[in-house]
């Protein structure tokens, strides 16, 4: 892009338009609103239920009634949506309560939607939290090791997901990066009679450090090996794109990068190469490291959330989770206009 006038040189001071917050706000180009945040909660059985995350400050894994409760606080303070794990009583190797029709995670949708109709409940659509072994997918034994067998995974997503929308949910998040999962559960959605039942698939979703902290909250952590054959190797970004390309092609309706600002450039590649909405995925250690270093006096806790939240923008995502959801609403209304 040419920057310069005919005499060389740019005519504008930008300083000029820095003088006041009324002309900052005016010419500002990224904007921060709630209705752009999504609330993850963990979600388990009980009552009364608000068991707290070590790892994750204020955060807890929450019966449905409490998650109910989180859950109005949310969207009274603007946050538009929730983003549900659930964390079942029982696991096994067909993660059989994923899709059960009396699930947590199908309990608590149908609760959300009973008493806060306007509220978009997300679901995330995985199987880790249910396999016993704590995979993505379906293990069998093969060539002497334990191998993640994509194709006979499908069956089981596309299952999950139906199960969440037959429930009421608003929206599907398949998160377990098998191969060809958004085309099946879409066609398992359209033949169930949900074709308007949109996919936000976490297209992007990077093999990371950032997620020790979610494998507490969600129980989740794999019994061996780790999920580098299925999730995306961190060094890979023309990848990433080739991954978002077969999701939209399968039918995704919203793509996301996971983790958020150590991917800022995969978000700006996305959102610039194929302009779908996209969101970001502020990660649990992304909030626990802010957290404690604000409960330790070394950085303004409020500031860095904010700041944090407006370079995801900034990148092009239309929409971000991220744990600090409820503070970072309650926190726009307290800006000066």
């Amino acid at each position: 892009m040419n920057w310069t006038v005919p005499n060389g040189f740019p005519t504008q001071r930008p300083r000029r338009l820095r003088k006041s917050p009324a002309l900052r706000k005016l010419v500002c180009e990224n904007q921060l609103r709630a209705h752009q945040l999504v609330l993850p909660l963990f979600v388990r059985a009980g009552k009364k239920l608000r068991r707290p995350i070590t790892a994750m400050p204020d955060v807890f894994q929450l019966s449905p009634d409490e998650a109910l409760s989180e859950a109005a606080r949310a969207y009274r303070a603007g946050v538009a949506a929730v983003l549900l794990f659930g964390i079942p009583e029982r696991k096994d190797t067909k993660a059989t309560a994923a899709y059960a029709r009396n699930g947590i995670v199908q309990q608590t949708v149908r609760l959300l939607k009973k008493e806060l109709p306007g509220l978009i409940v997300i679901t995330d659509v995985c199987l880790c939290e249910y396999m016993s072994h704590g995979h993505c997918g379906i293990v069998e034994a093969r060539h002497g090791s334990a191998q993640i067998v994509n194709d006979a995974s499908l069956k089981l997503l596309a299952r999950t997901a139906g199960s969440h929308a037959e429930a009421g949910a608003d929206l599907v998040a398949p998160s377990d990066m098998m191969d060809g999962r958004v085309g099946a559960i879409r066609t398992h959605l359209d033949q169930l009679g949900f074709s308007d039942t949109p996919i936000l698939s976490y297209a992007a979703k990077f093999a990371s450090a950032f997620y020790g902290p979610f494998r507490e909250a969600a129980e989740s952590a794999p019994k061996f090996g780790d999920r580098r054959s299925y999730q995306m190797d961190p060094g890979n970004a023309r990848e990433a794109l080739r991954e978002v390309a077969l999701d939209i092609q399968e039918g995704a309706d919203i793509v996301m990068v996971k983790p958020a600002l150590a991917y800022l450039d995969i978000i700006h590649r996305v959102k610039a190469e194929f302009g779908y909405p996209t969101a970001a995925y502020a990660v649990s250690a992304e909030y626990s490291m802010v957290k404690a270093a604000g409960r330790n006096g070394w950085i303004d806790e409020r500031a860095v959330f904010l700041e944090s939240w407006l370079a995801m923008r900034r990148a092009g995502a239309d929409i971000v989770i991220t744990y600090a959801a409820v503070n970072l609403a309650k926190w726009l209304k307290e800006i000066p206009n």
